[in-house]
């Protein structure tokens, strides 16, 4: 059995987590790290039951139960350190956490070039991934697009991560084919500053809504002449995240260095 801990275990993300892994038969919960939550029954924050974990406050339970893998659904900040941590101690790891920057995934390469690997991926669900494929797909083909994405009111930032890995998957699949420049924005006043979204590198327009009710969607929407096309993804419960997060906690370890996303777990 593959030992894994959670780093956030009493965050909504880092509960469903919980959750999963003690729903496997092949992988087994041994630590759960989160200052917020230190010192209370694991079961009492995540909702659990007969997991007999207190939830600690650093890695040291990660040392001291042994764990193989740790998921991390927490923020930016503290995934870095958590990450830092992860490699310096050999422990693989698999991200969840949004937010990251260019620079923030050149550190975790270097981090992750020794005996401990990472995967890294700002949406577990499967059904985004093969969303993101299929819009990379027809970027070459369709001159005009825009991404909608809709989030929950707790979201802390915007435009979402999801977002901004498929217009950049969108972006380079433009430009191998040398599809040049998207179409224009026909916009001469924008009457309410931000009305037209925000402009991502290469002219893609991205729009972020936040509302409650909302879990996790985004939509791709592709204009021609006369028609148009919409590739449209929804969460509507945490559990979408799941498969994604078991199917990597799994693999991770065979997957040398860092690896973003989960388009080499699926074959996209």
């Amino acid at each position: 059995m593959k030992r894994v801990g959670v780093f956030g275990a009493a965050g909504h993300m880092g509960a469903a987590v919980c959750a999963a892994v003690l729903g496997t038969s092949d992988l087994e919960l041994v630590a759960a790290v989160d200052p917020a939550a230190a010192g209370r029954s694991l079961d009492e924050v995540a909702g659990l039951h007969g997991t007999g974990l207190e939830v600690a406050a650093s890695p040291q339970a990660v040392i001291e139960s042994a764990t193989e893998v740790m998921v991390d659904f927490t923020v930016a900040a503290a995934a870095r350190e958590n990450l830092h941590w992860c490699a310096d101690h050999g422990v693989h790891a698999v991200c969840g956490t949004t937010g990251f920057e260019e620079t923030d995934l050149a550190d975790l390469q270097t981090w992750f070039s020794g005996s401990a690997n990472a995967i890294v991926a700002a949406n577990f669900s499967i059904g985004a991934a093969l969303m993101m494929a299929c819009a990379e797909i027809c970027a070459p083909w369709v001159a005009g697009a825009e991404v909608v994405e809709l989030h929950h009111d707790h979201k802390r930032d915007a435009p979402s991560g999801t977002s901004l890995q498929t217009v950049s998957r969108m972006q380079a699949a433009r430009d191998a084919a040398g599809a040049g420049d998207w179409a224009p924005d026909p916009t001469e006043r924008e009457l309410l500053p931000g009305a037209r979204g925000g402009r991502a590198p290469g002219g893609l327009h991205v729009h972020s809504v936040r509302l409650p009710g909302l879990v996790a969607h985004q939509e791709v929407i592709f204009g021609l002449k006369g028609e148009t096309l919409s590739i449209r993804h929804d969460s509507l419960d945490r559990a979408s995240f799941m498969p994604g997060v078991l199917l990597a906690v799994r693999r991770v370890a065979g997957l040398a260095g860092l690896t973003v996303g989960l388009g080499d777990l699926l074959g996209l």
